[in-house]
C-alpha cells in the first residue's frame, strides 16, 4: 500500500483532468476533480504539470481552482521555485499521472484504485461506523437522561 502523506503527485492537465481540446479546455475526465481532492485530503502533494503555458497555463489553473483544487505547486517542484538554467525542467515527483504514459491513461477509477487500495477503504468505512454508533448511543442515552430528569 502506498503511504501519500506529502507524496509529490505530478498530473497532467490535457487529456488526463480534461479530455484534450487544447487550447481550450476539454471537458472534465470522469471522476478527474473527485479523485485529485481525495488524494490531497489524504495528504498528497499535486503538482499540476503541463505543457501549458502563459494565458493558456492560466485558465487551466482558474479551471481547476473553480472545480475546488489548488495545487501544490504549477510546473514546479515547489511552489517557491525559480526557474533558470540551473534547474531541470523534469518535474520530482513520486508519481506521474499522465494520458501518454505507456499504455494510455487507464482513468481516475483505476487511478483511484491502485493508489488507495479497498483495505484501506475498508478502515476508514469502519471508523466512520463506529463513530457513527458512538454517536447514536451518546444521543439515544443523552435523551434518556434528560426524559428520566423531568
Amino acid at each position: 500500500m502506498i503511504n501519500l502523506k506529502s507524496i509529490r503527485i505530478a498530473v497532467d492537465f490535457d487529456g488526463t483532468i480534461v479530455e484534450h481540446d487544447y487550447p481550450g479546455i476539454g471537458k472534465e475526465m470522469l471522476f478527474s476533480f473527485q479523485t485529485l481532492k481525495e488524494l490531497e485530503k489524504l495528504g498528497a502533494r499535486l503538482i499540476l504539470w503541463t505543457f501549458r503555458n502563459g494565458k493558456e497555463l492560466e485558465e487551466a489553473v482558474e479551471f481547476c481552482r473553480k472545480n475546488g483544487l489548488e495545487f501544490y505547486a504549477v510546473n514546479r517542484n515547489y511552489p517557491e521555485e525559480v526557474f533558470d538554467e540551473t534547474i531541470s525542467r523534469k518535474i520530482d515527483a513520486d508519481i506521474y499521472i499522465d494520458d501518454k504514459n505507456l499504455g494510455g491513461f487507464p482513468g481516475w477509477s483505476e487511478v483511484w484504485q491502485i493508489l488507495v487500495p479497498f483495505d484501506l477503504h475498508q478502515q476508514e468505512m469502519e471508523k466512520q461506523i463506529a463513530a457513527a454508533r458512538k454517536n447514536s448511543l451518546r444521543r439515544l442515552f443523552g435523551r434518556k437522561d434528560k426524559q428520566n430528569e423531568d
